[in-house]
């Protein structure tokens, strides 16, 4: 089974006109989020098919954290779980009907509350250092789900050194290298300590550093398998590779596939692979919900200033706060559709800026990007847009938040409406 790596401009250019013409866009619909739901499913049947049946595939909310999506993804794969990284996730996760067993709780600064609820629901808990780990020890004797250590495997930075989270300083997780004499205290003292979690990174880091990290730690739960044994204590048998494996932002970035990922980490890691050693678990986000999404606004005004225009749009660091912050290493491809949502082609003799609607001097999604000539009232489109997008909604300046729209060929479904005046009001009540 394969998986493409991104909606092309015809397919978003056809599911953009037949929005159009199911009303889909009204008039005060200035921006609207889309979501492919037969790609979505394609994702996620493929990642499916990578890794062995009984792998635990908790999809990271914070990339995603629609209720819909979320209810979508469960139906799509009744066995799949979810990823927390708060307990306000782990509480919409319970909510949207996800078994404790199938839910893992990774925030790196947990209170003792946090830790004891985890522990009594059931909720697999990843320790992130290790005084978190003495405070999970006060609270046990017996944990109703996993707990593990998120151990950084110290592995280095990727491209991205924002997304970057395995050098020898991460604020996440217990280092390798320089505590291995603790860890190993811990998985020798501790029967119920059966877990462990890794996360490189994401988007910026090579498949080898991903596949490093991950052998690094299934070197070391051998070893601790072995002393374990010998004492009398249960193996560790739950291993959380997390997520990280890079998506494809621009057309021929060619990204290394699921599957390509999957055969790496089952040649360097084995036993990971044979359900009778291990219970396998992924948490991955941006890899599944990004590629099926895309954005579209409408164009309210052009300016021209000397060498350059100015596309001033109803989206912009609201929801594209890396692109604004960090464009170097966050950008999309960009399409231009006609007031009908015909295609526009060609390129217009000077590049454009492309501004969002806040008050603030960095809220410029793109610079100096080739288009076709934009005129007021087209649309422009953002290619990519599925994760990491309105789960970081910024409310500065108090925007209203857009519709999100799903989508199956030419028949729509409204996953959440956009926001009234009324409960922005409320939000800030």
């Amino acid at each position: 089974m394969k998986s493409r790596d991104n909606l092309d401009v015809a397919e978003i250019g056809a599911a953009f006109r037949s929005a159009l013409a199911a009303g889909m866009i009204r008039e005060e619909d200035t921006s609207v989020i889309f979501y492919d739901l037969r790609f979505l499913e394609e994702r996620i049947r493929y990642l499916g098919s990578c890794f062995p049946p009984g792998t635990l595939h908790a999809f990271a909310i914070k990339a995603n954290p629609l209720r819909k999506i979320m209810d979508f993804v469960r139906e799509t794969n009744p066995g799949s779980g979810v990823e927390a990284a708060s307990l306000g996730e782990v509480t919409m996760a319970l909510k949207a009907g996800y078994p404790p067993a199938n839910i893992v709780f990774d925030s790196p600064v947990k209170t003792a509350g946090e830790i004891e609820f985890a522990l009594q629901t059931g909720i697999n808990l990843n320790i992130d250092n290790l005084s978190e780990l003495a405070r999970v020890a006060h609270h046990i004797p017996e944990p109703a789900g996993s707990v593990g250590i998120r151990i950084n495997p110290q592995v280095g930075i990727g491209t991205i050194a924002g997304s970057s989270v395995a050098g020898n300083y991460s604020k996440f997780g217990v280092p390798v290298k320089y505590q291995r004499a603790a860890l190993e205290e811990a998985f020798t003292t501790y029967p119920w300590l059966t877990g462990v979690h890794l996360h490189v990174g994401s988007q910026g880091c090579s498949v080898g550093m991903l596949t490093e990290g991950v052998g690094i730690l299934y070197d070391f739960v051998l070893e601790m398998n072995e002393k374990r044994r010998r004492t009398g204590l249960p193996p560790i048998s739950v291993f959380d590779t997390g997520g990280g494996l890079p998506v494809a932002y621009h057309p021929g970035s060619c990204p290394a596939s699921m599957e390509v990922y999957a055969a790496a980490i089952s040649e360097r890691a084995p036993l990971l692979f044979d359900p009778d050693h291990f219970r396998l678990i992924t948490e991955f986000g941006r890899w599944i919900y990004t590629n099926p999404g895309w954005t579209v606004s409408r164009v309210e005004y052009v300016k021209q200033d000397p060498g350059i225009k100015t596309a001033m749009l109803h989206t912009g660091a609201d929801l594209f706060l890396r692109e604004c912050l960090n464009p170097k290493d966050w950008s999309h491809e960009y399409s231009v559709f006609d007031k009908s949502g015909n295609p526009k082609t060609g390129l217009d003799d000077l590049p454009y800026n492309l501004a969002g609607p806040l008050c603030f001097s960095g809220d410029i999604i793109a610079r100096h990007v080739s288009l076709p000539k934009v005129d007021e009232g087209d649309f422009l489109v953002i290619h990519d847009t599925g994760g990491y997008t309105f789960s970081m909604w910024s409310r500065y300046n108090s925007r209203q938040t857009p519709r999100i729209a799903g989508y199956r060929g030419d028949q729509f479904e409204i996953i959440r409406e956009r926001e009234t005046l009324d409960e922005l009001h409320a939000f800030w009540e």
